[in-house]
């Protein structure tokens, strides 16, 4: 890779000849308009009767007012011969349109587009379709690529040594890499008589082409079609100038806006941002990168995913958007005694630029809010950052990233594949029930979520009947009445009450009175967090697992909880329309663990064999939480990476196999940070009762599954530990006020009110952390078989 070249991704194109977006027909200066034809209609009229032709309608000479009036603001000039005056004052149209087609190419507003910069110039009516190769100087002859360093395109079959296929990531022509070592090497030249024709972006990249942004369209009384864009900049062309991170591709979006005719607009060309640069393979040759935006006026930088996420600041009140009742004020006053001086009239196209001159028809920029707030220059490490081994690693192992596959699981999933395609498979498709239990942390939602990922992809490619598929969250829900209106709003497309969206959905699963246009297909509903879905009298449960009883419902239910004897906790007309299928998710192991760090890190060598077994055993031995491996993993990587910097400011570098990777020395002391956090120093040192409660709520969270425990039940648990171990049995009023002191803490939450036994009563932290504080208490011996 040039070292003068960025580290960020750039497009690979795998065949320079396979066509980019046909390319417009350049506009050329005319004296007759050619036809153009309007794809909308115009958003305003500022009139309500048309102009009509002023050399068919004769204008009366009005008598000359004998009050001096004040002359009116002038309004933006249009680049027009010089009219009479009587003839201005006529009542002007302005009409804007989405969409227009001009002179063969169809343009829209958010459209990127070339735009020529000199008027005359030869060169602008060169606009060749492919590129020449740099050593055959032809177009056809097989694929290209592109070189990353001088972006000039050759066939593989012209490098030398050929290639067989296009390189994977960048990769720069050898008269490149000869350059960048520093040995003399000429480059291919064209044969005598042809010369090179430069493509639209060689042009733009060179400064003989502008690019920018269309924000609107407009046709002037006059006929002549105009638009109002927002400029691109090359680097070349900023104050920094081109600095050594800069992509051969990148641009800058400035806070310039101009108006330009449409003659000067030649063709489209794609600025995309970083996400869609990185992903585009095959785009074409006018594809650019814009990541940052260019203030005109203070010279600095900022980025656009943060000048997006702003708040709407105040505009300059010199250049407010469109609005056809203000343009026009000053434009139809009848009352002004001064002629506008009108400037000449110029298809070619100039703004206010350092290198550039002001143009006609160029006007003043915008200014948002406070600009000063920017960088000067775009910090190097921000590009050119290769990314080590541990940072990798340490991206890798967050929660939020998706793994590309689910090891360990294969067992379970493949149950829940084969029970969901009979349930669809079934051409009659009685409704069928599916209860998944298992602790917290085992995968059980990303399990059925990879099978439903699965069966889509079968579904594409037609060896899957169609099938509606709606995931539904408890914790999500603010009610669980809500989860009513979530069904009927996945299947209709409206949102209703959930009185109303009840009665729809029983009509649609009992009476036969289907719901939207995929009436007739199996609904496939997931529901996680069942157990918040419990009420009172139990009848949102009910209903929902009554409509799967109904002949040719079409319904079929996966529920998640961690309880594993909820179906008993319920009442027995709700348990039996549960079924008996069931999957229990157990906790992992410290293989499985191992195996589940191990494809994550995969291609990644930042971690020891050692160092990894260390934290899925340690893991394993209390919990067997993948959620609680991964955390600890990471945390080690962090504390490796903050090593081998302190290290290399030092001016040692560590070796590969030594101080470079994550060490057992780096597992302990996440295990320990993790875990002797101040939370868990104020569960060593509660008062012996205290320990018994916490034990306690943590027994009842894994016997039930529920987050909360009424103080009456845990009351009762403890007096039973108390008595079966032969410790003193403490009073009601001993363990309210130790729950209130856990409260106080913020060790335990409890429900506001004075019910004192049916006070609820929830674990405020992981209970990973009381089991690890509490299992080895000297003082309560026999507290760990309860953990």
């Amino acid at each position: 890779m040039n070292s003068s070249t960025p580290s960020k991704p750039t497009p690979r194109r795998n065949s320079k000849s396979m066509a980019s977006p046909p390319p417009m027909s350049p506009a050329t200066p005319s004296t007759v308009r050619r036809s153009r034809r309007l794809l909308e209609t115009p958003t305003k009229d500022l009139s309500e009767t048309p102009a009509k032709d002023l050399s068919e309608t004769p204008v009366k000479p009005k008598p000359t007012p004998t009050l001096k009036r004040k002359r009116a603001a002038p309004s933006p000039k249009t680049p027009s011969q010089a009219e009479p005056k009587r003839q201005r004052r006529l009542p002007k149209q302005r009409a804007y349109y989405r969409k227009v087609v001009y002179d063969g190419g169809e343009f829209a507003t958010g459209d990127d587009v070339y735009v020529k910069r000199r008027e005359g110039a030869e060169s602008d009516a060169e606009d060749p379709e492919q590129e020449e190769c740099r050593v055959c100087f032809r177009t056809s002859g097989g694929v290209m690529v592109e070189c990353d360093a001088c972006l000039g395109g050759f066939h593989l079959r012209c490098v030398r040594p050929p290639l067989r296929r296009v390189p994977e990531g960048d990769w720069a022509c050898p008269y490149c890499e000869a350059e960048r070592a520093g040995r003399a090497i000429d480059r291919p030249k064209p044969p005598v008589g042809k010369r090179i024709r430069r493509t639209a972006k060689e042009k733009l990249l060179s400064s003989d082409l502008w690019a920018a942004r269309i924000e609107s369209l407009r046709r002037e009384p006059d006929g002549a079609f105009w638009a109002k864009v927002r400029w691109y900049t090359i680097p070349e062309e900023t104050a920094a100038g081109r600095q050594p991170h800069n992509l051969r591709r990148e641009l800058y979006r400035t806070n310039d806006i101009g108006d330009i005719e449409m003659e000067t607009i030649l063709r489209h060309c794609f600025v995309m941002s970083p996400k869609e640069f990185r992903d585009a393979t095959n785009e074409g040759d006018d594809v650019f990168y814009c990541e940052y935006e260019y203030d005109v006026h203070w010279h600095n930088f900022k980025r656009l995913a943060d000048i997006d996420d702003e708040p709407e600041t105040k505009e300059d009140p010199s250049d407010e958007p469109y609005n056809a009742d203000n343009d026009y004020v000053s434009d139809t006053d009848e009352d002004s005694e001064y002629d506008e001086e009108d400037e000449p009239a110029t298809p070619c196209v100039a703004r206010k630029n350092q290198s550039q001159g002001l143009a006609a028809n160029s006007r003043t920029g915008r200014i948002y809010g406070l600009q000063k707030i920017g960088i000067r220059k775009i910090p190097e490490h921000v590009r050119c950052h290769q990314k080590t081994s541990l940072e990798k690693a340490k991206a890798t192992l967050l929660l939020a990233t998706l793994p590309k596959s689910l090891p360990c699981r294969d067992k379970e999933m493949e149950e829940i594949s084969t029970f969901v395609k009979d349930a669809i498979c079934n051409d009659q498709c009685l409704g069928r029930c599916l209860y998944i239990h298992g602790v917290p942390g085992t995968g059980k939602t990303m399990s059925v979520l990879a099978v439903m990922r699965r069966l889509r992809s079968e579904f594409d490619s037609g060896a899957l009947r169609p099938y509606c598929f709606i995931e539904i969250n408890g914790l999500k829900l603010a009610s669980p009445e809500n989860i009513y209106k979530v069904i009927y709003e996945q299947l209709s497309g409206h949102r209703v009450g959930w009185k109303k969206a009840l009665h729809y959905l029983t009509e649609h699963f009992s009476d036969g009175i289907k719901i939207g246009k995929q009436a007739n297909q199996p609904i496939v509903l997931l529901i996680d967090e069942l157990d918040l879905l419990l009420t009172r009298n139990q009848s949102v449960l009910y209903n929902i697992l009554d409509w799967p009883t109904k002949p040719n419902s079409n319904l079929v239910i996966i529920g998640i909880a961690n309880t594993m004897d909820l179906p008993e906790k319920l009442f027995p007309r709700i348990s039996s329309r549960m079924g008996i299928q069931r999957l229990c998710f157990g906790p992992y192991n410290y293989r499985q663990l191992q195996e589940i760090i191990t494809s994550r890190l995969k291609g990644i060598d930042a971690f020891e064999d050692q160092a990894i077994e260390f934290a899925s055993r340690k893991v394993a031995a209390m919990s067997g939480d993948a959620r609680r491996a991964l955390e600890i993993c990471r945390r080690a990587a962090e504390f490796a990476d903050y090593r081998v910097k302190q290290l290399q400011q030092v001016g040692h570098t560590p070796s590969p196999g030594g101080n470079g990777a994550v060490c057992m020395s780096d597992i302990e002391d996440a295990i320990q940070e993790v875990f002797q956090a101040p939370h868990i120093q104020v569960m060593k040192n509660c008062p012996k009762f205290g320990k018994i409660i916490l034990a306690a709520m943590v027994h009842e969270l894994y016997r039930s599954g529920l987050g909360e425990v009424l103080f009456d039940k845990l009351a009762s648990t403890v007096f039973s530990w108390c008595h079966v171990n032969r410790e003193l049995l403490p009073g009601y009023d001993t363990l309210l006020k130790i729950c209130c002191k856990l409260g106080e803490s913020k060790i335990v939450l409890c429900e506001e009110g004075t019910k004192h036994k049916l006070q609820k009563l929830q674990l405020n932290y992981p209970s990973d952390d009381v089991t690890f504080a509490l299992k080895e208490s000297p003082d309560l011996p026999w507290l760990s078989k309860y953990l």
